[in-house]
């Protein structure tokens, strides 16, 4: 039953943000897979693929945002990581986020902020799947010391409005946008 009802709170967390966002038909789909796969919050879950938390990190006066070289998908991206059976999305969130960046993040607040879903390209033995990405909004001292982690190649805050010279990634660009036309 308690694992009933976290999936209960994700779902309502999905549809208040479906309510925000109509236009984003990608909500939908991420919906149908929580009430579909009974171990949507496992990494081994595969065949379907599996929930992911990520940061959007900001920094306080939310011109700059915190972003990560991914040392395994070679890109520019936010942080975040597996749920590894939490089911609270934004507890895994800020648990990747300050793991992997050595800072004290706070949640601005606990509504999804962003959502993804995205294909992940085999890699040792795990094969190709799907990272069904809940994302939140948080915000960290910028002038606190970074610690860069193995998943990373590089750690750094970049103003929002340089963020198309880094990277064409559209989920990127998109949490910009809503940073700065929220």
């Amino acid at each position: 039953m308690p694992f009933e009802n976290s999936r209960n709170r994700l779902l309502e967390l999905l549809r208040t943000y479906a309510l925000q966002w109509p236009n984003e038909r990608t909500v939908d789909l991420l919906i149908e897979f929580v009430q579909r796969q009974p171990d949507c919050f496992e990494r081994t879950c595969f065949e379907d693929g599996h929930v992911t938390g990520s940061a959007w990190i900001v920094c306080p006066n939310h011109r700059r945002v915190l972003l990560t070289h991914h040392r395994k998908l070679e890109k520019w991206l936010q942080l975040g990581g597996h749920s590894d059976g939490d089911s609270n999305p934004l507890n895994v969130a800020q648990r990747e986020a300050e793991e992997e960046s050595g800072l004290n993040v706070k949640p601005i607040h606990s509504a999804v902020f962003d959502i993804d879903i995205h294909t992940i390209p085999a890699r040792g033995e795990d094969p190709e799947h799907k990272h069904y990405d809940v994302r939140f909004l948080f915000e960290a001292d910028d002038q606190s010391a970074l610690t860069i982690s193995a998943e990373s190649n590089d750690l750094r805050w970049i103003a929002l409005k340089d963020l198309p010279t880094l990277t064409s990634e559209e989920s990127v660009l998109r949490m910009a946008r809503k940073t700065t036309n929220p």
